[in-house]
């Protein structure tokens, strides 16, 4: 059994809520949407509500079998859903800009860029790029993914009179991090590894990006929305390399979890709704506007994470 607070916010939808109710009569034809980790949980659901909605969904999958899969599996429920796979590995900066450059090759549009794929609470490690890997996976790829597709995101906007809509993945565990928050000269110091703290790092470093990248697109003038949410407490296999302290906390808010459903309603809310139309550099819950952390909140920290950001994925 699980319980939920189902105090409805100034969205009228609450954590109870699915994907499928916050994105109720809502036409996604014409639109076309990216999303990154596509193959199980809040990824997986988020791909198939899309589709539901009849927006073309482009799944950006490390495993090509698993996605293929996958998008068998929601054809047979949805027939008629328009569903491409694509290879990318998030944590890889050069498999980020494979991907990107394929895409823009196929001249394809794009509406909705999902930056969804991440790890939580992995051991100490890095990347390709010699990065530790949560902050590459969570963090670092999306943000260049994001950058390598923004004219394209622009050009579509233009012609098809619609707002483009980014939206990135956090976590409540952002609060969970280094003092400081981001650990800028100490990013890839296994001595000092902290896999939750780490992981709190990452994911804060997703809500300053958005901050940061809405911020500039509004000057700019762009007509591209940037948001953050935070899903919930979901059983899904990200977890998996969660210390026992971690999933012994997690299991005291059991009856408190989400459903798989319930869990991909803030991102499918966030891509889909006219609610949210105009709205850019908010951090979401459960269908609604939500607090973050001070540290989410300061722009002398976004703008510093920005300039490192674009530093790591120079010439990548």
């Amino acid at each position: 059994m699980t319980w939920l607070i189902a105090c409805k916010g100034e969205s009228g939808f609450s954590a109870k809520n699915t994907a499928e109710d916050v994105t109720k009569g809502i036409d996604g034809h014409g639109l076309t949407a990216i999303i990154t980790g596509p193959t199980s949980g809040i990824g997986l659901e988020t791909a198939r509500v899309l589709a539901l909605r009849g927006v073309h969904v482009v799944m950006g999958a490390r495993n090509l079998e698993a996605a293929a899969k996958c998008k068998e599996d929601i054809i047979k429920g949805i027939p008629g859903a328009r569903i491409d796979v694509m290879k990318i590995d998030v944590s890889s900066l050069e498999s980020v800009r494979n991907f990107a450059n394929e895409y823009i090759s196929m001249g394809l549009p794009l509406n909705i860029l999902i930056c969804n794929a991440g790890v939580m609470m992995s051991p100490f490690s890095l990347s390709k790029d010699g990065i530790e890997s949560q902050f590459a996976t969570n963090y670092l790829g999306h943000f260049h993914l994001t950058n390598l597709l923004l004219d394209t995101m622009k050009v579509t906007a233009r012609n098809c009179g619609r707002e483009g809509r980014i939206i990135l993945t956090s976590s409540l565990l952002h609060r969970t991090t280094y003092k400081g928050g981001i650990r800028f000269d100490k990013l890839n110091d296994e001595q000092s590894y902290n896999s939750s703290n780490a992981y709190g790092q990452a994911k804060l470093a997703s809500i300053l990006h958005a901050k940061e990248l809405a911020r500039r697109l509004k000057e700019e003038g762009a007509d591209i929305t940037v948001n953050v949410l935070h899903p919930g407490v979901i059983p899904t296999s990200l977890s998996r390399h969660s210390s026992f302290m971690s999933v012994f906390i997690y299991g005291l808010f059991k009856y408190f979890q989400k459903t798989i459903p319930q869990g991909a309603s803030t991102t499918c809310y966030l891509a889909l709704n006219p609610q949210v139309n105009g709205v850019s550099g908010e951090y979401f819950a459960d269908n609604n506007v939500a607090e973050p952390t001070a540290y989410a909140k300061d722009a002398e920290l976004a703008k510093k994470l920005w300039e490192f950001s674009m530093e790591l994925t120079k010439s990548k």
